[in-house]
């Protein structure tokens, strides 16, 4: 009889374990820091500075033509008429501020300057602005100035007092802020929209928003 062969037993191999990657908590947006939000305000006061330079320059020059006799020198120079002045030319100030803000929070909702500090203005939907919610959040910004202006017109009637006092409504606006148990400001809460902190993974370039928004008309 033939011996049977010991059969010999397979030692698998032992499988590396591979490590699990833990996955990244995802930071959610936050109400932005009222500081925030002032900083980019002065990063695009500059722009707009520049913007409204713009637009004054070309309406006085209009205006001039239109309106009055140029002299041969200075001592012949005249001011615009009252009217040109209130009923054109403060506006047309008006209107490149909400064109300013609106084409921004309409594409991506941010401003360059807001893009900076990943800021993000929506509405209390998570949506993007409309243009009648574009005037309503500046048309609400624009109110603790204007009324302070008046009360500091009233009290002092000087040009320090009465911009010390538009100063002081437009910081108003945001120290309110720290008051507001969700740290909103006076034109969030007029204008049910929200200024986010936005994280950094989800933060979305301005120019790749104007882009996206392109894609999904």
């Amino acid at each position: 009889m033939s011996k049977s062969t010991p059969k010999t037993s397979i030692k698998s191999k032992p499988q590396r374990r591979v490590p699990q990657r833990r996955t990244p908590d995802i930071e959610e947006p936050v109400i932005a820091h009222p500081m925030e939000r002032v900083i980019a305000i002065v990063y695009d006061g500059m722009l707009i500075l520049a913007l409204l330079f713009l637009v004054g320059t070309v309406l006085t020059v209009i205006g001039t033509l239109l309106t009055m006799q140029t002299g041969t020198d200075s001592a012949q120079a005249q001011s615009l008429p009252t009217w040109y002045q209130n009923f054109i030319m403060t506006p047309s100030f008006v209107l490149t501020l909400v064109g300013f803000y609106g084409m921004f929070w309409r594409r991506g909702g941010q401003t360059l300057g807001m893009q900076t500090w990943r800021l993000k203005t929506v509405n209390n939907a998570g949506h993007l602005l409309t243009w009648g919610q574009s005037f309503r959040r500046i048309l609400a910004a624009c109110l603790m100035p204007l009324l302070c202006g008046v009360i500091g017109s009233l009290i002092g009637g000087s040009r320090a007092v009465l911009l010390t006092s538009v100063f002081f409504g437009f910081i108003f606006n945001y120290i309110f802020c720290l008051f507001n148990s969700r740290g909103l400001a006076v034109q969030d809460m007029l204008s049910n929209t929200i200024t986010l902190k936005m994280p950094k993974v989800e933060q979305e370039g301005l120019w790749r928003g104007f882009r996206n928004r392109k894609k999904n008309k």
